[in-house]
């Protein structure tokens, strides 16, 4: 596995903030490509990648050592994640979704589904992506950290999910467009729960939909 050179790059990310935000991108080449049993992965949201091209392998150009034969042929997922530095928005893409983090705290007030005064703006600027894409499929996803009771958690990020799904639903106005909404509570952690800074990215509702093909 090889791992691309940390860079720093301009905003790419829209936000309702009038200044802008400096966004550390960090691009993983050769990333290991989830599984269904990955414990930090929504069933059905598992990275795949498209078939390897084939390969002669007496094609004389590839130079194999006497004796030598090729590997089974595997493509692996290149993975960008670009992060406000902030954290409050985190965005990753593969070669065949975006997904687009949002921490709860710029959504919600504390243990509260009622979207504040940013949401409808960065949620309006994901809607602009999802359009660009040409997206139909969308999934909103909410996660809770670890503390209060699990039962708690999963209605929570639910009713969390349902609140940014009902102001995507208006701002795409789309009858076309299918939804998977979910609150996963504290299924599912992205980052420690054992710190505070950990918890808070765990407390998050995820965007998700298929990328374009280039």
């Amino acid at each position: 596995m090889t791992r691309s050179r940390i860079r720093l790059e301009a905003p790419r990310l829209a936000a309702a903030a009038t200044t802008a935000t400096v966004l550390l991108a960090t691009s993983l080449y050769g990333a290991t490509t989830a599984t269904a049993d990955d414990p930090s992965v929504p069933p059905g949201t598992e990275a795949t990648a498209s078939a390897p091209v084939e390969l002669d392998p007496n094609d004389p150009d590839l130079k194999l050592p006497d004796g030598a034969t090729l590997a089974e042929p595997k493509v692996l997922d290149i993975k960008q994640v670009v992060e406000e530095q902030s954290g409050d928005e985190r965005r990753e893409d593969t070669n065949a979704e975006v997904t687009f983090a949002l921490q709860a705290e710029v959504l919600f007030g504390k243990d509260s589904a009622k979207l504040g005064s940013q949401a409808k703006a960065r949620i309006g600027a994901i809607a602009g992506e999802i359009k660009n894409q040409n997206a139909t499929r969308i999934r909103v996803f909410g996660f809770t950290d670890d503390l209060g009771s699990s039962a708690h958690g999963d209605v929570l990020s639910r009713k969390r999910a349902n609140a940014v799904h009902t102001v995507l639903g208006q701002e795409l106005n789309d009858p076309g467009v299918t939804y998977e909404v979910r609150g996963y509570g504290e299924q599912y952690p992205i980052a420690d729960n054992s710190t505070e800074a950990g918890r808070k990215k765990n407390r998050r509702v995820e965007i998700s939909f298929p990328r374009t093909a280039s």
